[in-house]
């Protein structure tokens, strides 16, 4: 099988070399994984489990299936490390057309349209702190530009500038977070007065009724929506510096620091709000700000959300283009995709390529509104379809390749896969329901991920079935 791994206008040795350490992997899995999502789901999951125990109980649930699908990429991962990530376990286990598939997916919309939804929100939030124009519609489109063109700018310097700035977005993401922990830890010596005005304080029972096996369920699928983004690790399995011993240790140690940050986080939303203001507010971290430092606290949490945006685009930035590069050293025809620049330790034609499309599709953003946030959230059933594949791939590869050395291996296989496979299932039903019973333009939403995948099937077809020449070899 070809290599995914080298640059095919460069010396053989030019290609991804070990740059990263396991704090900037660490970091970065962070920064993907610790987004907008933690400022709005806590009060949706409140609203569906009633209870703080059950709600406690959801988020460290998320935790653990998240640390089971990080065991079964650790294994992935240390196995057939790649640039590719989830690409190149796609390509081994189905072949290039699958492959092709998600890399499409993840160009046209997964990676593309985060960073142009994230810039969005970087541009929400700044501009109610400072204005940029007098149409709040038309500052926030211009920060989201900036924004773009600015980590373009740090990432294009190359890895190690990209992974620097990582390292202190995801510093300032974690002590904006414990801000909001320590707001709820300074009033634990008086009742927290918007959870006795809401009628629900922390020393209510701990354990209601239970919320039932539906309500549960779609307050699971906004929690692991909110733990989304981890396996972005595998994308700098080829990178990382003794990838065979430290990647389990990123992919553990970011599950384990994630799942911590959350659980005190939801906590000091409780300890604050309680039960049902939780699950009134539209804005709960503001809220709590504000109760703990009155008027300050909107700028405070404008400008937290701001920093966890920034923070999730830079990741996603770094990480994003690496599949489009795999993509061109399989298919001749997006060769030039396949350029690595050595000096910088970058898919620089892939990043830039990356980047114009989310350039383009914040001015389409801008110019329909909530229409593209809708359409980029439908698309959710296709991120999900490739996730259990990958973990499918898991079995299949195992099978296929028994020789292979892999340095790590899941324990307790076959269950703890098995349960990631049913996991991702369970989340690609759901969000097939959720987009089947929305309109968007007339059109039922169900449709439009099809859309993504039918386009790239004919992408595909243009493109023939040459194959790229062998790069080089197929695992650093």
């Amino acid at each position: 099988m070809p290599s995914i791994d080298a640059n095919p206008h460069a010396p053989k040795d030019a290609g991804p070399r070990e740059l990263l350490t396991a704090r900037h992997a660490v970091m970065l899995v962070v920064g993907v994984v610790v987004g907008a999502g933690i400022f709005k789901a806590p009060s949706l999951v409140a609203q569906m489990t009633g209870s703080a125990g059950w709600m406690f109980t959801a988020w460290l649930l998320g935790g653990l299936v998240s640390l089971i699908g990080a065991l079964c990429y650790a294994e992935l991962a240390t196995a057939y490390p790649s640039v590719g990530g989830d690409y190149h376990f796609l390509h081994r286990a189905y072949g290039r057309r699958v492959s092709f598939l998600f890399a499409w997916a993840r160009f046209s919309v997964i990676t593309t349209g985060s960073i142009a939804l994230l810039s969005f929100v970087f541009g929400d939030y700044l501009q109610q702190v400072l204005p940029l124009h007098s149409n709040a519609a038309t500052g926030s489109a211009l920060y989201a530009a900036a924004v773009i063109v600015v980590l373009w700018w740090i990432n294009a310097r190359g890895l190690l500038a990209g992974a620097s700035a990582q390292t202190w977005l995801t510093l300032l993401e974690i002590i904006g977070l414990l801000l909001v922990v320590a707001a709820a830890v300074s009033m634990l010596g008086a009742a927290a007065p918007a959870a006795a005005a809401a009628g629900s304080t922390p020393a209510a029972p701990l354990f209601g009724a239970a919320p039932g096996w539906a309500g549960f369920g779609l307050a699971m699928v906004f929690v692991l929506l909110t733990y989304g983004g981890w396996n972005e690790a595998s994308y700098i399995s080829a990178e990382l510096k003794d990838n065979r011993r430290n990647m389990v240790r990123v992919l553990v140690g970011s599950i384990l620091l994630i799942t911590l940050l959350y659980l005190l986080v939801t906590w000091a939303y409780w300890r604050v709000l309680g039960m049902e203001g939780m699950g009134r507010s539209e804005a709960v971290a503001a809220d709590v700000l504000r109760v703990a430092f009155g008027p300050i606290g909107q700028t405070t949490i404008s400008l937290l959300v701001a920093v966890a945006a920034l923070s999730s685009i830079n990741a996603t930035m770094i990480v994003g283009a690496r599949s489009s590069y795999a993509a061109g050293c399989d298919w001749p025809a997006l060769r030039r995709l396949a350029y690595w620049d050595a000096g910088r330790g970058s898919p620089a034609i892939a990043m830039a390529v990356q980047n114009i499309a989310a350039l383009l599709l914040v001015g389409i953003g801008f110019l329909s509104g909530n229409g593209f946030r809708s359409m980029v959230e439908f698309t959710a059933p296709v991120f999900w379809l490739f996730f259990l594949l990958t973990g499918i791939s898991l079995f299949v590869l195992r099978s296929r390749e028994p020789a292979t050395p892999r340095p790590f291996s899941v324990p307790l296989y076959p269950v703890l896969p098995l349960i990631f496979c049913l996991t991702c299932g369970y989340m690609l039903w759901s969000s097939l329901s959720y987009a089947a019973s929305q309109q968007l333009g007339g059109l039922n939403a169900g449709w439009i991920g099809v859309g993504v995948l039918v386009t790239g099937a004919l992408v595909m077809a243009l493109l023939g079935a040459g194959r790229a020449p062998a790069l080089a070899r197929d695992n650093p």
